[in-house]
């Protein structure tokens, strides 16, 4: 873990912070951490509204898998041309 120091940040972040650990019963400190992390490291939302940080094995194993049909590339950028899209 490392240390990181925040100067010149303005009372009302600080308040917003203070209000926020407070309504989750946690430091102002673990507040900011959390929301940096929030912030920096992108997330999935699962459909039962939960988050999580990195792929699944299923669906890493699913891009390698074949399609049920055919993927047509061409009629696909032809309508995308078509609709002024490319």
């Amino acid at each position: 873990m490392s240390t990181i120091t925040i100067r010149n940040l303005d009372e009302s972040v600080k308040q917003v912070l203070r209000e926020r650990a407070a309504a989750r019963g946690v430091s102002m400190e673990q507040e900011a951490r959390d929301a940096l992390r929030e912030v920096a490291i992108p997330k999935t939302k699962l459909e039962n509204g939960a988050w999580r940080l990195k792929a699944s094995r299923e669906e890493i194993l699913a891009l390698g898998r074949k399609l049920e049909r055919p993927f047509d590339l061409k009629a696909l950028t032809d309508h995308m041309w078509d609709e002024g899209l490319l």
